[in-house]
């Protein structure tokens, strides 16, 4: 049997896929292949097949990734299907494919309060602790005990917070390495608070973001003491298009997509904010979007 026939037999398995519609910004081209395991443990077992010279690439919801329109070269693996949510008490363990928003949405339910701000971001678990993503104030690492990961031999181990290393947009997994679950110590809370906490973060979400174009989320970190946004929106950048791609003019650390952008239309976006805001402001802007199979 081929190695491809062995993961077809733990989920589905499919060459040439398309990827664009699978990404929020809705740009990148095909996955050489594509597979999605029926749950964790399919996973665990497909990783013994898959040849060690495979690169092999998680996704999720496919937000804050900019893919070439060449595609991806490799094993694209979906991990939507690993969206288990188990509450115990103030812990919540859940898969990798869980949307962040689900789980916010559970953990109130449950009366829990500390994952409010998930609410607000568009991916996966997986994902989110991947880049220890946040927003308002709050990021993963803030309620995050430890994660389980399943590395290229199949093998899994449990990491603790301390092991990850993590700081602002950043988590440090064993290489080749992919996130299965993780565990949250949350706080009890009144369900109604931290529903309406939700409530809040949304509309300011929505009020100040362009949520109705297809985009990426942030372009780019928050240098430190300052805001992306305002040192594009200050070099005079808001509103400039390269092709079927535009930086916001509601939010000037977001690009959308304005119908049929290419990665080189998004890519051109982004030199030109880096370029303009270094030489005006001396300022060296770090992306935040993951460059996949492309670069700056």
């Amino acid at each position: 049997m081929t190695w491809q026939t062995e993961l077809q037999a733990l989920g589905k398995m499919d060459a040439k896929v398309p990827l664009a519609s699978r990404t929020t910004l809705g740009v990148g081209g095909a996955a050489e292949w594509f597979y999605r395991p029926s749950d964790q443990e399919s996973l665990v077992k497909a990783m013994k097949f898959i040849p060690e010279d495979m690169p092999i690439f998680p996704l999720g919801r496919g937000s804050n990734l900019l893919i070439t329109d060449d595609g991806i070269a490799g094993l694209v693996i979906d991990l939507s299907d690993l969206n288990t949510i188990d509450v115990n008490g103030a812990q919540v363990r859940c898969g990798a494919g869980v949307r962040m928003s689900k789980l916010a949405q559970t953990a109130a339910s449950a009366g829990l309060s500390g994952l409010e701000f998930m609410a607000t971001v568009p991916g996966d678990l997986g994902g989110g602790v991947a880049m220890n993503a946040g927003a308002f104030g709050q990021q993963v690492s803030d309620v995050l005990i430890s994660i389980e990961i399943v590395e290229r031999d199949g093998s899994t181990q449990t990491l603790a917070r301390e092991a990850l290393e993590m700081r602002y947009r950043y988590t440090a997994l064993p290489q080749g390495s992919l996130v299965l679950s993780a565990v949250f110590e949350l706080i009890t809370g009144q369900t109604d608070q931290v529903r309406e906490a939700m409530r809040e973060m949304r509309k300011k979400r929505s009020d100040t973001q362009p949520l109705a174009l297809p985009n990426c989320g942030s372009v780019f970190k928050n240098p430190e003491g300052d805001f992306a946004a305002r040192l594009i929106e200050s070099v005079g950048l808001k509103g400039k298009k390269v092709g079927k791609a535009r930086i916001s003019e509601v939010h000037a650390n977001f690009i959308v997509n304005e119908g049929g952008a290419s990665c080189e239309d998004v890519l051109s976006l982004i030199r030109l904010a880096k370029y303009e805001v270094k030489a005006q402001k001396g300022v060296d802007l770090d992306p935040e979007v993951r460059l996949v199979g492309c670069a700056l």
